[in-house]
């Protein structure tokens, strides 16, 4: 394996590559992820989600600096996954957009204009892939009737044909959706 072919010499490169770029490093990460909670803390529509949940900051900082060191950097240092972790909140399109209107702010105050504009692409697709991640979930709770959390096994599984024809995954499901709704 050549020195350019080992994941972590690449992985290195680009967080230096996006360094120069855009003038993020670990330190400013620190600055906007500390800036962006403290007013998330006192926001009257999310400061409560985040209230009833986080009873010690200190780790859950740590946690959002090691994220944004990965969105942010490529960096490789968060290992968790978000998703599962946002599914049962009781947020909407509301709270993602005040969510996404104070990291802006935030990054735009803290940051110099070309680790803003990094820090706020990322936030974008961020917050819409969590608003849509929710939002199935709970689409997907009414229309068949499942619990948010917890999976039950499917009634009748597709075959792979009918007929002679292949089913598809889709209208296999909206037939499901379908029976289970009526």
């Amino acid at each position: 394996m050549s020195v350019s072919d080992d994941p972590e010499t690449r992985r290195q490169a680009a967080v230096r590559r996006i360094e120069a770029e855009t003038g993020i490093d670990e330190p400013m990460i620190a600055r906007l992820v500390d800036a962006f909670y403290d007013r998330v803390r006192v926001d009257p529509l999310i400061g409560p989600v985040f209230a009833d949940r986080i009873a010690d900051w200190g780790p859950h900082l740590a946690q959002m600096r090691l994220f944004w060191s990965s969105v942010a950097l490529m960096s490789g240092v968060y290992h968790g996954r978000p998703m599962p972790k946002h599914l049962p909140l009781p947020v909407d399109a509301r709270h993602f957009d005040r969510w996404l209107e104070l990291f802006e702010a935030t990054a735009a105050e803290v940051c110099p204009a070309p680790a803003a504009a990094h820090f706020i692409e990322r936030a974008r697709r961020i917050a819409e892939s969590l608003e849509l991640g929710i939002a199935g979930c709970a689409r997907a709770s009414a229309i068949c009737g499942r619990p948010r959390r917890g999976r039950r096994p499917n009634p009748d599984p597709p075959s792979s044909t009918t007929r002679g024809h292949h089913r598809s995954s889709r209208v296999w499901k909206m037939r499901v959706m379908t029976t289970r709704s009526g």
